[in-house]
């Protein structure tokens, strides 16, 4: 199991931000394509931080009470968020992910380089992928 890498889950396409990009058109974005948030890179493609929709919430509650929208990705995201490399084990990454850890990871090169992002339900899948193969190939677990 410890040879199932991130590089066989990840999605290579992900939602991406700008740190100059509104909250608000961040927030579109979030919602158009079902992430729960998403990498903030530079223009090189480098990973500055993370932006979710939990950091978005709190701004547009202050925004709605306050009647103002001039926010920008970098007021809110978290800065230096924790990445994986594509050769990391989805095993040793599902163990993080079970307590208080993000529910997504960024997956970078060696560089800092942003390729994709790794959820909760791509490990999902990975588990059960790997657990039906040993189903169906005659092994049982007791």
């Amino acid at each position: 199991m410890q040879s199932i890498k991130v590089a066989d889950y990840y999605n290579h396409r992900p939602v991406k931000f700008k740190a100059t990009m509104p909250i608000e058109t961040a927030v579109e974005r979030l919602l158009q394509s079902g992430q729960t948030g998403g990498p903030v890179v530079d223009d090189l493609g480098t990973i500055i931080g993370f932006v979710s929709e939990q950091d978005c919430l709190q701004h547009m509650l202050t925004s709605t009470y306050q009647n103002e929208a001039h926010t920008v990705v970098g007021d809110v995201m978290t800065k230096e968020p924790l990445c994986v490399t594509p050769e990391e084990s989805v095993m040793t990454l599902a163990e993080n992910m079970k307590v208080d850890k993000p529910k997504m990871y960024p997956v970078c090169d060696e560089q800092g380089k942003l390729l994709g992002i790794i959820t909760r339900a791509h490990i999902l899948l990975a588990l059960d992928k790997h657990l039906h193969c040993n189903y169906t190939s005659g092994h049982r677990f007791v």
